[in-house]
C-alpha cells in the first residue's frame, strides 16, 4: 500500500520552507509529505524576498487552480494541511472534493463568516492602507510581524522566525476575502453544506490577532449544515506564528491525531 499523500499549503507572509519540519514528522509517520509553493513562489526565502513581482497578483482561485492541478497529478487524495490563507485554501479544495481530509490551521475568513475583529484589522493594515497593493506584493516589518504573528512569544523569537520564514505576500487574496460577503462568485466561497467530503479539523490560536478565535468559531458555524466531520480544536496561548514558533511540535502531534482517529 502506498502511503497517503499530505499537502502541506502555506499562508500570507510564510514561505513553503516553513513546513520544513512539518515535513519529517509526517514522513516519519508514514506519510509521503509535501509542501509545494503558491504560483511564483521562489524556491528559497531569500530569492522570494529579492523578486516580489514574481508572487504578486495571484489571486484565491489562482492558487486552488495551482493546487487541484498538484492534486490530479498524485496516485490518491491527499490529505491537506493549510495555514492562514492556506487553510481557506484548503477548505475549498475538499469542499469540491479534491482531498480525502484537511486541517485548517488559522484559516482566513471564508465567505459568509461575519466577525471582523479590530486585531485582524490591525494585522492586515499593512496591505489595505493602499488600493494599489491589491496587484502588489507587500512585506511585513519585523514589527508588523511580532504583531500579526509572534505576540504569543519572545520579541527574540517572533524577530528570529521573521528573519528565517518571512517573504512578501500577495495582497489580491485579502481584498477578495474582505469582499467575500458581497460579492456572489466570491473566490473565498466555500462549499460548506457537502456533506460527502472528508473530515476537516479547525485549529485556533486562543492569543492570534490575525485570525481571532472569532473568526474561527464563526467558520465551523458555517459547516451547521453538513453531516460530514467538522471537528475545532483551540490552543489558548497560541498565536499566528504556531505553526512555526518553538510550539509547533504540539500542533503537529494534535493534527496526526486527529488524522488517525479519522483511519488515516
Amino acid at each position: 500500500m502506498s502511503a497517503t499523500p499530505v499537502l502541506f499549503i502555506h499562508g500570507l507572509w510564510l514561505h513553503a520552507r516553513s513546513w520544513d519540519d512539518w515535513i519529517d514528522l509526517f514522513e516519519a509517520a508514514g506519510y509521503a509529505a509535501t509542501a509545494p509553493g503558491w504560483p511564483g513562489d521562489p524556491d528559497t526565502v531569500e530569492k522570494a524576498r529579492e523578486v516580489p513581482e514574481a508572487i504578486a497578483d495571484h489571486g484565491i482561485d489562482d492558487v486552488v487552480a495551482h493546487y487541484a492541478e498538484i492534486i490530479r497529478a498524485l496516485p490518491t487524495k491527499p490529505v491537506l494541511i493549510g495555514h492562514s490563507f492556506g487553510g481557506l485554501i484548503a477548505q475549498r479544495l475538499l469542499g469540491e472534493d479534491l482531498a480525502a481530509a484537511a486541517v485548517a490551521i488559522d484559516a482566513a475568513q471564508i465567505k459568509g463568516v461575519l466577525p471582523l475583529p479590530l486585531s485582524a484589522l490591525r494585522a492586515t493594515l499593512p496591505v489595505f492602507r493602499n488600493p494599489a497593493n491589491r496587484h502588489r506584493a507587500v512585506s511585513l516589518t519585523a514589527e508588523q510581524f511580532r504583531y500579526a504573528f509572534g505576540n504569543a512569544v519572545s520579541v527574540e523569537e517572533s524577530d528570529a522566525l521573521f528573519e528565517r520564514w518571512a517573504i512578501p505576500a500577495p495582497g489580491k487574496p485579502l481584498f477578495e476575502a474582505a469582499a467575500a460577503n458581497v460579492n456572489p462568485h466570491s473566490p473565498a466561497k466555500v462549499d460548506t453544506d457537502n456533506s460527502g467530503r472528508g473530515p476537516l479539523l479547525l485549529v485556533m490560536g486562543g492569543r492570534d490577532h490575525t485570525v481571532p478565535e472569532a473568526v474561527t468559531r464563526a467558520t465551523l458555524k458555517q459547516y451547521r449544515h453538513s453531516e460530514a466531520t467538522t471537528d475545532v480544536l483551540e490552543f489558548e496561548d497560541r498565536a499566528h506564528s504556531l505553526t512555526i514558533d518553538h510550539g509547533w511540535r504540539d500542533v503537529a502531534d494534535a493534527s496526526l491525531s486527529w488524522l488517525k482517529a479519522q483511519g488515516f
